[in-house]
């Protein structure tokens, strides 16, 4: 989401911004928590992990040095879909969704480069439902299909 802004837009961000460091093992948000804006990964790694039965949790994925956690909440009201653990030292910048719209708001063409990327994000998302959404309607009709000749059996 961040490779749209200019350098001089990314220097006045991370000025606006908060950094905040982690040691290891230590939880940077947790799953179902209210995201009030998103993490850059600036040093180290985080386990993003998803919480099973029996209060245990399976890793998802690692996300490195450069990676952006919890862009949705930039833009929008959003729950934390899963933990995120730090894996030895970590600095994050946090950069809340109150300091995100105001920039978008400085500077429109960049607001209108990220519609336009959530645009092309949710069409990609569409299109690959719409098979699934093919088959559900073959699935219906099949159920429908065998509903009434029970019923015409009776």
């Amino acid at each position: 989401m961040l490779s749209d802004f200019a350098d001089e837009q990314l220097r006045l961000l991370a000025f606006s911004a908060e950094s905040a460091d982690f040691r290891d093992g230590q939880l940077l948000f947790d799953e179902g928590d209210r995201a009030d804006g998103a993490l850059l990964v600036a040093d180290g790694e985080v386990a993003l992990q998803k919480k099973r039965a029996k209060k245990t949790f399976e890793d998802l994925d690692v996300a490195g040095p450069g990676t952006l956690l919890g862009e949705s909440a930039l833009l929008v009201d959003a729950i934390r879909p899963c933990r995120a653990v730090a894996i030895g030292d970590v600095r994050v910048i946090r950069i809340r969704r109150a300091l995100f719209k105001r920039m978008i708001m400085e500077f429109p063409e960049l607001a209108r480069r990220l519609f336009e990327v959530q645009a092309a994000r949710f069409q990609t998302t569409a299109n690959a439902l719409a098979p699934i959404g093919e088959r559900m309607a073959d699935l219906e009709q099949i159920s429908r299909s065998r509903g009434l000749r029970g019923s015409s059996d009776s």
